[in-house]
């Protein structure tokens, strides 16, 4: 399934009984989310509603998948046979990844159901061969070798869980497995970043900011409109440890 397929079949799956004005107003909700309730997103509140839910897969999931794309060729992150997608979401970050760098097997952990379910939704429609499961960061076991991804996880968890991933992710570094975080480029909202940056730095890690110049499909740019955000560029930063 091409990319524009997977998009139109990504849109039948969630605008059969929601309006995409209604999918527009659950966005300015969701991003509020994001940007004013930093602490509702651990208790949950992204995905509280069919509304946020679809708003999330069409919006956030399909920005995910280009950020991800566009860091590995821009990067570029070395292939690897695994990646492990810690807080996976709807696995759009993780696919994307795994689809430019050839990825022979993606598994994918969150703590919810519903995007777990979406995860392995989007594994099958893409054709890549793997699974989501539900399961928590703290407990999921890092692999040796292949890559680890956080793809806007980290700044969700609370600060003793991501000190201990931190020491976990530089642990499985040790044993031969590569690390990439992706997070919003905003620096308010990512307080720990430089603690992370220090350590990932002291392994010879690379910090990296990034502004991609890639329009969004028009369905997508339209969503942005209706709930006020900007998607002229898509931006992120990075931290990524690599292991040959």
């Amino acid at each position: 399934m091409t990319f524009d397929q997977w998009l139109g079949e990504l849109e039948r799956r969630h605008l059969t009984t929601l309006t995409a004005s209604e999918v527009g107003r659950s966005l300015r909700a969701l991003s509020s989310c994001y940007v004013e309730r930093r602490e509702k997103l651990v208790e949950g509140a992204a995905l509280d509603g069919a509304g946020k839910r679809a708003a999330f897969a069409l919006f956030y999931g399909v920005q995910h998948f280009l950020v991800a794309r566009e860091i590995a060729r821009a990067l570029p992150v070395a292939r690897a046979d695994r990646i492990v997608d810690l807080g996976c979401g709807t696995g759009t970050a993780g696919a994307g990844l795994a689809l430019e760098i050839g990825a022979a097997r993606i598994e994918g952990f969150d703590i919810s159901r519903w995007a777990v379910a979406e995860a392995n939704w989007t594994y099958r429609a893409l054709q890549l061969h793997g699974r989501a499961a539900l399961g928590n960061i703290r407990r999921a076991r890092l692999p040796e070798g292949g890559l680890v991804l956080a793809a806007y996880a980290v700044n969700e968890l609370t600060d003793d869980i991501r000190h201990e991933l931190r020491q976990r992710m530089l642990e499985a570094h040790r044993r031969g497995t590569s690390i990439l975080i992706i997070e919003p480029i905003a620096r308010r909202a990512n307080r720990w970043w430089g603690e992370w940056t220090t350590a990932f730095a002291a392994r010879g890690g690379r910090e990296s900011d990034w502004r991609f110049s890639v329009a969004l499909p028009e369905r997508q740019r339209a969503l942005a409109r209706a709930a006020g955000l900007d998607a002229r560029e898509l931006t992120a930063r990075t931290l990524y440890l690599f292991c040959s």
